[in-house]
């Protein structure tokens, strides 16, 4: 029973109703001896398996190849629609340990253990599932879909984001109040519904004891004008991170007021600059090349929208280009934002291993088995090395102050 659980069982997740224990069980295992583990162990205990001698993280890890396992644990952190572990890979290598990650898409979630020997919990909206989080942690980390809030500034409160998945992060925060707070959105998020989204993001978290670089007279009062700039000072893009990509995305930090820091102090941009051949491979497969028919379409959609008077179309780069256009979840129907040019041929897609190294992900990480899922997760995916600077100042500013 248990050779089954530890190895052949976490292999692929199909048993749904078997999920949560995959969770439960590399939990308990990953997080060793502490009070987090205990509490995993029992409600396995509770629920008829016996974790009284799950193996130790070294040894689990060591028989399933898992490389990317944090040497030093400064701080904890949970990692929230998780996805294929952007903001863990950020954190652990700060010293940072995950006690609780989740996230509902199954592919990732098998990517998830992959690497890190932790198959996330399921559907965070779900009571049972928030209940699993460790009562104290130090870090909330997540990514959240960028959605309008109907109801926005009737009630100043955490009831404006009802019927959002940003709700359940407040409700998380509210609940467990930890020192500080990382989310990362699309730069959309500051124009979306006109400014009321990202208002309400911060009026719901601020009013719950937390403070960040934009006054408090904006966020409660406006105008959103002035609110909308002084957000766009926390997008930071890839490409000036050492990233050969223009991925502009907002990274919002708070923290608690209590811990009395009057302003965070975001990275520095990098001067070095970047090239496309930083992240290319050798002897790429011709099966990436693309097809004469989607090459005629690219180029046949690309015209119509110049005669439009717009930019759309496919985007064109070599070794030389010093960083390419954003790579999308969509990236795997066609390639049209980022073609590699080659001499003598059709341009070609990115290959997975590109796509990974186009996001920052070390050269040990490991890849999906399928191509599209792939570029769905590597395209859904932070930049790596983005978050890692923004969480350096976390760790400085913050954590230990």
């Amino acid at each position: 029973m248990k050779k089954t659980i530890y190895n052949n069982a976490f292999t692929r997740f199909t048993d749904k109703e078997f999920d949560e224990k995959y969770a439960l069980i590399s939990h308990a295992i990953q997080l060793g001896d502490t009070i987090n583990a205990k509490k995993y162990r029992d409600i396995l205990k509770e629920n008829g398996i016996d974790a009284s001698d799950l193996p130790s993280a070294e040894l689990f890890n060591k028989d399933n190849k898992i490389v990317l396992v944090p040497k030093r644990n400064k701080f904890t952190f949970i990692d929230l629609f998780a996805g294929i572990g952007g903001f863990r890979i950020a954190m652990q290598n700060l010293g940072g340990q995950c006690v609780f990650s989740s996230e509902w898409d199954e592919p990732a979630k098998e990517t998830y253990f992959r690497n890190y020997g932790e198959v996330p919990f399921g559907d965070i909206t779900i009571p049972a599932t928030k209940a699993l989080i460790p009562d104290n942690f130090d870090v909330l980390c997540a990514g959240f879909p960028c959605q309008p809030f109907s109801n926005a500034g009737l009630k100043k409160g955490i009831e404006d984001t009802r019927g959002t998945l940003f709700y359940h992060i407040a409700e998380i925060l509210r609940d467990h109040q930890p020192k500080a707070v990382l989310l990362e959105n699309v730069r959309g998020l500051i124009s979306n519904d006109k400014g009321k989204t990202i208002q309400t993001v911060l009026r719901t978290i601020t009013g719950m004891g937390y403070t960040c670089n934009v006054p408090q007279e904006l966020i409660d009062n406006g105008p959103v004008s002035k609110l909308k700039e002084e957000c766009a000072k926390m997008v930071l893009c890839a490409k000036d991170y050492g990233v050969p990509q223009n991925r502009p995305r907002i990274y919002i930090v708070l923290w608690k007021k209590d811990l009395d820091i009057k302003e965070f102090l975001y990275p520095e941009t990098e001067n070095t600059k970047t090239k496309v051949s930083s992240i290319l491979e050798k002897n790429v497969p011709d099966t990436f090349t693309i097809s004469d028919k989607l090459w005629a379409g690219h180029q046949r959609r690309k015209l119509e929208h110049e005669e439009k008077g717009n930019g759309f179309g496919y985007c064109l780069f070599n070794g030389d280009s010093e960083y390419t256009s954003t790579i999308s979840r969509r990236y795997y129907k066609d390639g049209s934002e980022i073609l590699i040019e080659q001499p003598g041929k059709n341009p070609r897609k990115l290959t997975p291993r590109e796509a990974a190294n186009l996001q920052g992900f070390p050269k040990e990480f490991k890849l999906p088995d399928s191509n599209t899922k792939a570029y769905q997760q590597f395209g859904n995916s932070v930049a790596v090395p983005v978050v890692e600077k923004v969480s350096e100042q976390i760790v400085k500013q913050i954590l230990e102050v």
